[in-house]
């Protein structure tokens, strides 16, 4: 029996880059998708496993009526405390990691022949996540593209998807990390598909 080797990429971008497209695009091409930024939201939901971690370290204005952690009040916190962001990061993190192990390796069993990690922001977590992957693929588009992507999909004002632009890696320490670049910008569905064809097929996909 031929051994298939399964490709495990990491798949980023900043804010607005069309990165959760491009995700959507390889799963319809077999990969399995891994969503970091999803399964953060899960374990910080209604009784999620991040709650009566976050409560403590934080109190409970950062919890919601619904008893999730209030994304918003968090952000505020973090921006005008970053030492906020490491402590959440040391709650969120590691469940994070051990639930997309889980999944990597339910794919894995399910004969999936490429893991794609979606992880927003696996640039700036640094080794944590690039060691476990084969290739790095960033998703581009310039500043301008990004805030009026997020603008019209959101509501956010301008000044409010500039500061979290500023708050992610720098474009260009994204892309000197990429072993891949796809460039969405200026493109259609069709147009963004046929390039990301151009490289999909080398990860059997």
């Amino acid at each position: 029996m031929k051994f298939q080797r399964i490709w495990r990429i990491g798949l980023t971008g900043g804010i607005g880059s069309g990165k959760s497209t491009v995700a959507a695009m390889l799963a319809a091409r077999g990969a399995a998708l891994i969503d970091s930024d999803a399964i953060s939201r899960a374990v910080t939901a209604p009784k999620g496993s991040a709650i009566d971690s976050v409560a403590k370290a934080f109190g409970p204005q950062v919890i919601d009526a619904q008893g999730a952690m209030d994304r918003q009040a968090m952000r505020e916190l973090i921006f005008k405390n970053p030492e906020a962001k490491k402590q959440l990061e040391g709650i969120i993190h590691p469940l994070v990691s051990l639930i997309a192990a889980e999944q990597a390796a339910a794919a894995q069993q399910n004969g999936h022949p490429c893991l794609v990690f979606d992880v927003p922001l696996l640039v700036e977590s640094g080794e944590r996540w690039r060691r476990q992957l084969d290739r790095v693929m960033v998703v581009d588009c310039d500043a301008q593209t990004q805030v009026q992507r997020v603008v019209a999909r959101s509501g956010l004002k301008v000044e409010e998807v500039e500061r979290i632009i500023a708050q992610q890696a720098p474009r260009d320490h994204r892309l000197a990390s990429a072993d891949v670049v796809i460039f969405n910008q200026g493109l259609s569905l069709i147009e963004l598909e046929a390039q990301l064809g151009k490289v999909a097929t080398d990860f059997g996909l």
